[in-house]
């Protein structure tokens, strides 16, 4: 791959905690210039172990990173003033203003913007005068992306960017996020909202126990789930009385008392056949809902499949040194800005930690429907 067209890439890396856990199983991808790629998974997927490796927090146990075609652990020097980064939660000062912080970090990071320049930016700009104490949660979310972009990176790593704001917040920093991508910026961000991935990702990959489960643009990834037919059958109708179903592309239906819903691979086919039955039949097909796939719904059969898959044999901890408050510590406590170093714990080399034990998220319980649901193969 041409290092001037992907400026991201990471070739089957492995991350491994003290005790033998492997949190990173073999990751590969690449990210070109001024897109935007989104990590999505479930919590313990291996997402913040990841990134961390991108962001030179950790040297990996195996393969290859580059950020900028620099190895981002090794030569720090030559990555960290070109590139930004927003924790999930920064550690600030309380008795500071915004003003007085960002100030702060301003004469720690190579030609930072302007420090007005910069709150205005994140829509702080009349909160400068605040102590970050006085600040909502959201308020300080947007500082944090502040200070991740004071230094005007090339590349911008965003760990769940809009938790804790609300609707206009949120939709004031995607507007934001898609300026700078516009501007040229390479952006990886990880989050939990779905919506925020189909709304921003150029391409994206979901983990899931350490491993790349699927990967592609929202469209490709959304393409492999099948769509959805549903309505009211009419009363005295049953399955049987349409058309055969699995010759229409639809994979299996459901039956909710009268509520029949069809997972088609072939919407336009399956809703064309379905509504000429019911025009030849003379039939009102109530409640009638037809709709592609989500990513929600693709990243939940992902998941749910990948875990079968794997028969759930892996061990089930807290992957990120800044998740949780295990030994890793409190998430979002520290992060590289500049030359800055570490935000909000003592600078050190970073250094794997043994992760907390937690539950598995992935754990799928099977058997009867709790919706009272029926299912059915086509």
């Amino acid at each position: 791959m041409d290092s001037e067209e992907y400026v991201i890439r990471a070739d089957e890396v492995r991350r491994v905690y003290q005790g033998g856990f492997e949190a990173v199983r073999g990751v590969s991808f690449a990210v070109r210039r001024g897109e935007l790629f989104a990590l999505l998974g479930t919590n313990g997927a291996g997402k913040t172990s990841t990134v961390e490796l991108l962001e030179g927090l950790a040297e990996p146990a195996g393969g290859r990173v580059r950020v900028l075609g620099h190895d981002p652990f090794g030569e720090r020097s030559r990555v960290r003033p070109r590139t930004g980064v927003m924790l999930q939660e920064g550690g600030f000062p309380s008795g500071l203003t915004t003003a007085e912080t960002v100030r702060m970090w301003a004469g720690c990071t190579s030609g930072p913007r302007p420090v007005d320049e910069a709150l205005e930016m994140v829509g702080l700009a009349d909160r400068a005068g605040v102590r970050i104490k006085q600040l909502s949660g959201g308020e300080r979310r947007r500082l944090d992306l502040a200070l991740a972009l004071l230094g005007r990176p090339e590349v911008l790593f965003l760990d769940e960017p809009t938790t804790g704001l609300d609707a206009e917040g949120r939709r004031d920093t995607w507007e934001l996020v898609r300026r700078l991508r516009a501007e040229g910026t390479t952006v990886l961000l990880t989050t939990h909202y779905l919506e925020e991935a189909e709304e921003l990702a150029d391409r994206l990959a979901v983990l899931h126990e350490g491993r790349i489960a699927a990967s592609g643009t929202v469209a490709e990834v959304v393409a492999e789930q099948p769509s959805q037919m549903s309505f009211q059958l009419p009363e005295g109708y049953h399955p049987g009385d349409l058309p055969p179903l699995a010759p229409l592309g639809v994979t299996r239906h459901e039956v909710e008392g009268r509520l029949l819903r069809l997972h088609t691979r072939e919407l336009q086919r399956t809703a064309t056949a379905v509504l000429g039955w019911a025009e030849r039949t003379g039939v009102e097909l109530r409640g009638l809902n037809v709709r592609a796939a989500s990513l929600e719904e693709a990243f939940l059969r992902i998941a749910r499949e990948a875990g079968e898959g794997a028969g759930s044999g892996r061990d089930e901890r807290d992957t990120g040194g800044r998740g949780g408050k295990g030994p890793g510590g409190p998430r979002g406590l520290g992060g590289l800005r500049g030359l800055g170093g570490l935000r909000g714990r003592k600078a050190r080399a970073p250094r794997a930690s043994v992760p907390q034990q937690q539950s598995s998220p992935h754990q799928q319980v099977r058997g009867p429907r709790a919706d009272g649901a029926k299912e059915h193969s086509a």
